[in-house]
């Protein structure tokens, strides 16, 4: 694949990698174990204009491709993958506004996200259910001027500093089909909306995910996305391909930081005689983590040149979704294998790639879904997602 960016986009990836190895690495370790917010990294973020990479102008300073989206994604995940997950919802709640929004919401939230003066989370999973969005209990009812809102979301990232939620809801809870009676809401904080408390995590630790209530929640009635309501499904699904994308990204950070710590100590830690690499189990593993980061990236980049270029990619971003994850999460293992009782110890990084690593296989659509969504695609006897770029349909 031909990575053809422009020169400003090199400069900006140039940019984060020394961001990440000169103020990212040296402080991840501690404040990932102390559980602490990044609030310093994050304002750097914000000068950086990490928080905009996706909002065009007038609203922002440039938008930038899909792919260097990815790319940064992958930069800041090396570092500390928590980072890049703040980045995540942000993210999607931009392309969607600006993909779905009117001009008011649009002129009213975009410039402030783009800065990060304004955060974004999207509130999605419920307590009795996650990956089956259609059946969401959170609804938004009509009254006068207005809609009320009644539920609870869990599991939202950032929603404690979050001053935008895109909330997904029913507004017609006896539609038929149900995806026609959902909504999404841009909900402010205020009066009736609670953030109820922060859940302890395995990993991903620093950035918070919370349960958020919604009692009597007021909201005007343009705070619906795009001010029509039954369409919130549609538009959910659209903007998780860049969510898919992005979490794709995230676990090829992950894998490299893992497999670049397992090659360096491989090359450095010696048994009988010679660096361990040398020993056909431990090279073997190298060769294969190698090829899954290679293949994980590929398939990355694959999935954000097609959204790129205006296409359909579900498919792909799902595809990108499962292998990397599945990926990372092996990689991650088997450095701490190489590593052996170092790889346990809270001392190296290592450890912490193996706890970040499974958030990926399950946020953003768990795999089990993802490989749903993969099947179904494949089924369909007018796609033929696998063909080649150059192919061409017989004359």
């Amino acid at each position: 694949m031909s990575l053809n960016l422009p020169e400003e986009e090199r400069e900006l990836l140039r940019t984060v990698a020394r961001f990440v190895d000169s103020a990212v690495v040296p402080v991840a370790s501690e404040l990932e174990h102390a559980n602490t917010y990044p609030d310093e990294l994050i304002e750097q973020m914000k000068k950086l204009g990490l928080f905009g990479l996706l909002v065009p102008e007038p609203y922002g300073d440039g938008r930038v491709s899909t792919v260097c989206f990815a790319l940064v994604t992958e930069e800041l995940a090396r570092g500390w993958m928590s980072l890049a997950g703040a980045l995540g919802s942000h993210s999607v709640v931009c392309r969607q506004l600006l993909d779905f929004g009117t001009q008011a919401q649009c002129e009213r939230y975009l410039p402030r996200l783009a800065t990060g003066e304004l955060r974004a989370a999207m509130a999605l999973t419920e307590p009795a259910g996650g990956s089956d969005l259609k059946a969401i209990t959170t609804t938004a009812r009509r009254d006068g001027d207005g809609w009320v809102v009644n539920g609870t979301k869990t599991w939202i990232t950032g929603a404690r500093r979050a001053g935008l939620i895109g909330l997904l809801c029913k507004t017609d809870p006896a539609a038929d089909p149900p995806h026609r009676g959902i909504s999404i809401l841009l909900a402010e904080p205020g009066p009736g909306l609670e953030v109820s408390k922060d859940l302890p995590k395995l990993g991903y630790k620093g950035i918070e995910s919370c349960e958020l209530s919604f009692d009597d929640y007021r909201a005007p009635l343009e705070a619906i996305l795009g001010e029509t309501p039954g369409v919130g499904f549609r538009q959910m699904m659209s903007g998780l391909e860049i969510g898919r994308i992005q979490v794709a990204a995230r676990s090829v950070g992950v894998a490299r930081a893992a497999f670049e710590a397992a090659r360096v100590y491989a090359n450095e830690r010696r048994a009988f005689g010679q660096p361990i690499w040398r020993h056909e189990a431990v090279g073997n593993m190298l060769a294969d983590m190698g090829t899954r980061l290679h293949a994980s990236r590929l398939l990355v980049l694959d999935a954000a040149e097609r959204l790129d270029e205006g296409r359909r990619c579900d498919l792909e971003a799902g595809m990108a979704k499962l292998f990397a994850s599945e990926s990372c999460m092996q990689i991650a293992l088997d450095a701490m294998r190489i590593h052996g009782s170092y790889g346990y110890s809270t001392e190296l990084p290592v450890e912490r790639y193996f706890r970040d690593a499974p958030l990926m296989i399950i946020g953003e659509g768990t795999n089990e879904i993802q490989r749903n969504v993969i099947a179904r695609r494949l089924a369909e006897a007018e796609h033929e997602p696998l063909a080649p770029r150059y192919a061409y349909p017989p004359s």
